[in-house]
C-alpha cells in the first residue's frame, strides 16, 4: 500500500501539473487519473488501498473542511447567512423533485424509485466546491460580495439535507421502520447540534492552546484527532441524536479564527501544506470509485435525466439570487458552482443496490441508481470544477487591501 500512495503522490503531482497548463484545474487532472488507475479500469490500485479508500476520503475531506472553516468570517457569515439557507435545500429540492418525473419516464422507475435517485444525484460535491472557494477567498476574489463563502456554507449544508431526506426514502422503500418525523425535524437539529459541537470543541481548544502555547504543528494534528472523532461520533450518535459531524469540524476553525486570527492563520498555513497531499489523496480515489461500465448502462436516458435536472436545480439556484446584491454573471458563476457531482454520489451511489438485495427485492432499479450516480460524476466534476475556475477568474472582482 505504501508504494502505491507513493505512485498516486508521484502521477497526481503530474496530472496537477499538465492540467494547469492546459489552464484547466490540477483536480481534473487527478480525477481522471484515478479513473484510469482504478479497479474498473487499468486496475492498478492494491486492494488494500481500495479497502480503506473511503477512511482516507474522509480524512482528506476533513482537512478541506477545516480549511473552509478557517476562512469563514463572521462578518462575512453575517453578510450572506439568509442566502446561504435558502440555497442549501431549495436547489436541491428542485432537482430531486425534477428527477422523480425525469426517472419515472426516462429509467422506468417507480416514483418512490425515482425519488431515492433524486436524492443521490442532488447533493453538490464539497470535495470539488470547497477547493475552488477557498482559493478564490485566498485570491479575495469575490471577497467583497461574500460569493465564496456563501457557497461554501450552503453546499456543506445541502448535504447534511440531501443524506437525510434519502435516509428517509430508502427506509420507506425497503420496509425499514422509519419514523418521518423525526428523521425530517433531524435535519435542523443536526445541523445547530453539528454546529454548537463544533464551536464548543473550537472554543476548548483555542483555550488549551492559548494557555500550553503547542507550536502550530502540535495544534493541528489535536485539531485533525478531534475531527476525526467527531466524524465517528456521528456514527455512534445516528439512532438517538442526528449530528452533522462536518458542519462541526468547519465550526472549530470558525470559532479559532474568530478568537485569534493570528492562530488561525499559523493552523491554516499548516493546512495547506498538508492539503497537497490530501487533494491527491481524495481526487485520485474519488476518480477511481467510478466504474465506466456502469456509467454507460446508465446510457443516453441516464445522461439527460442529469442534464434536465441540472437545469431545474440552477432555476432554483438563481432565484434564491433574486434581489442580491450580485450582477447577473455573479449569480450565473453561484449557479455554475452548485453542479459538481462526486463526493456524496461515490459514498451512496451503490448504497440503494445493497439496500434492495439485502431486503430480498429487485435489484434492476438499485444498478439503474448506481449507473446514473456514476455517470453524474463522469459527467459534472470535472466539467463542473473548470467551468467554475473559468467563470470564477473571470467573474469574481478582486477586493484589494488598504
Amino acid at each position: 500500500m505504501a508504494l502505491n500512495i507513493a505512485e498516486l503522490i508521484i502521477f497526481g503531482l503530474i496530472a496537477d501539473f499538465v492540467f494547469r497548463k492546459l489552464k484547466m484545474p490540477g483536480l481534473v487532472g487527478m480525477l481522471l487519473l484515478g479513473v484510469v488507475i482504478g479497479p474498473y479500469a487499468l486496475n492498478l490500485l492494491n486492494h488494500n488501498m481500495l479497502n480503506v479508500s473511503s477512511d482516507l476520503r474522509m480524512m482528506a475531506l476533513i482537512v478541506i473542511l477545516l480549511r473552509a472553516g478557517f476562512e469563514l468570517s463572521k462578518d462575512t457569515l453575517n453578510k450572506v447567512g439568509l442566502r446561504a439557507m435558502f440555497l442549501s435545500f431549495i436547489p436541491a429540492t428542485l432537482e430531486g423533485i425534477a428527477i422523480v418525473f425525469l426517472g419515472h419516464y426516462f429509467l422506468g422507475l417507480s416514483i418512490m424509485e425515482s425519488a431515492i435517485l433524486g436524492a443521490v444525484l442532488s447533493a453538490v460535491s464539497p470535495a470539488v466546491v470547497v477547493p475552488l472557494m477557498i482559493r478564490f477567498i485566498e485570491e479575495r476574489r469575490g471577497a467583497k460580495k461574500g460569493i465564496p463563502t456563501l457557497i461554501l456554507a450552503a453546499s456543506s449544508i445541502d448535504d447534511v439535507f440531501v443524506i437525510v431526506i434519502y435516509t428517509v426514502l430508502i427506509g420507506i422503500y425497503t420496509g425499514q421502520k422509519v419514523n418521518i418525523i423525526w428523521k425530517l425535524a433531524g435535519i435542523p437539529i443536526s445541523i445547530l447540534s453539528g454546529i454548537i459541537v463544533g464551536l464548543i470543541c473550537g472554543f476548548i481548544l483555542y483555550v488549551v492552546f492559548k494557555k500550553s502555547n503547542p507550536r502550530a504543528t502540535k495544534r493541528l494534528l489535536i485539531i485533525l484527532g478531534i475531527s476525526i472523532i467527531l466524524v465517528n461520533l456521528e456514527h455512534i450518535l445516528e439512532h438517538f441524536l442526528p449530528f452533522a459531524a462536518l458542519l462541526a469540524v468547519m465550526a472549530i476553525g470558525f470559532i479559532i479564527l474568530e478568537k485569534s486570527e493570528s492562530m488561525a492563520h499559523e493552523i491554516s498555513i499548516k493546512l495547506s501544506k498538508l492539503w497537497v497531499f490530501a487533494e491527491i489523496l481524495l481526487f485520485t480515489l474519488v476518480g477511481a470509485q467510478v466504474n465506466l461500465k456502469v456509467a454507460v448502462a446508465s446510457g443516453l436516458a441516464g445522461a439527460a435525466v442529469i442534464f434536465i435536472a441540472l437545469i431545474a436545480r440552477s432555476i432554483g439556484t438563481y432565484a434564491c439570487l433574486i434581489k442580491s446584491n450580485l450582477t447577473a454573471p455573479e449569480r450565473m458563476f453561484v449557479v455554475i458552482s452548485y453542479i459538481p457531482k462526486a463526493t456524496v454520489q461515490a459514498a451512496i451511489g451503490a448504497a440503494p443496490l445493497m439496500a434492495m438485495r439485502l431486503a430480498g427485492m429487485n435489484t434492476r432499479p438499485g444498478e439503474v441508481i448506481l449507473a446514473t450516480a456514476v455517470l453524474s460524476i463522469l459527467l459534472t466534476a470535472p466539467l463542473g470544477a473548470w467551468a467554475i475556475a473559468y467563470c470564477g477568474n473571470r467573474t469574481l472582482e478582486v477586493e484589494h487591501q488598504n
